[in-house]
């Protein structure tokens, strides 16, 4: 599976000015997030092969190393950080700057964050077939949640983007953070006639959030993103339009 991400990676930086990449989480009380994102670095790392980027991973809470550790051992070589996150709230726009700027590091780009794509409905769509779910069942879009109204923006976004995929709508719902909570939404889904209902985990990896998902009364709960090639070409494709803005600033 690593050998067919790093392939899908490979082709699609195959023509990009290659820096170094640093792959920005977080995990919070999400045991198995952390293997989740070094399989996923390690895709990208094993195209590190003629002339491609060295990629590392970075956590902005709880695990190491962070950010700003990543960024000073590279001693100024240019470099590209990746935040692996499905929305744009506090990490994005607090954490991963702050870091940047404690490792005083001179040469620096900062992509945008995974979410909202519509590459993440494409998976998510798959995982949903892959839990049982066909034409015709209902949806439940499960997020974690956000105090940040541009992450909540964006969490509503990629909800239409799986609603125009499924062409059904994807009841926006979340686990930790916000209202309406996942339980309700699957019991008010269901009392609207609904015969069965599906939740679409709107997380990245497995962890303590998933697990809640199987409480919540749906027919079935699909798998998190997790790593899949299109993640990693979407990983990809912000690295290289970043890295070459980096490298046009640089020859400027």
């Amino acid at each position: 599976m690593i050998a067919e991400l790093a392939g899908a990676v490979r082709r699609e930086l195959s023509a990009a000015a290659f820096v170094n990449g640093a792959l920005a989480h977080h995990v919070v009380a999400q045991t198995g997030a952390g293997a989740d994102f070094g399989a996923a670095s390690a895709s990208l790392r094993e195209i590190a092969i003629g002339g491609a980027p060295t990629v590392r991973t970075a956590f902005v809470d709880v695990l190491g190393p962070a950010p700003a550790e990543v960024l000073r051992d590279l001693d100024g070589v240019p470099a590209v950080v990746v935040p692996a996150f499905l929305a744009s709230g506090y990490h994005v726009y607090q954490d991963v700057p702050r870091e940047v700027a404690a490792s005083a590091h001179g040469a620096v780009a900062v992509t945008h964050a995974m979410g909202p794509d519509p590459a993440l409905a494409e998976v998510m769509h798959l995982r949903l077939r892959a839990a049982g779910w066909r034409p015709g069942d209902a949806v439940v879009f499960a997020a974690a949640g956000s105090s940040d109204a541009r992450a909540r923006q964006d969490v509503q976004r990629s909800a239409s983007l799986l609603s125009e995929r499924l062409e059904t709508p994807a009841h926006l719902a979340y686990i930790a953070t916000g209202e309406p909570r996942v339980p309700e939404v699957v019991a008010a889904v269901r009392s609207s006639g609904a015969r069965r209902v599906f939740i679409a985990s709107y997380l990245l990896a497995h962890g303590l959030f998933h697990q809640r998902l199987h409480d919540a009364g749906a027919d079935g709960v699909a798998e998190p993103i997790g790593v899949h090639p299109a993640v990693v070409r979407l990983l990809a494709s912000r690295y290289s339009s970043a890295a070459h803005a980096l490298s046009v600033a640089e020859a400027a």
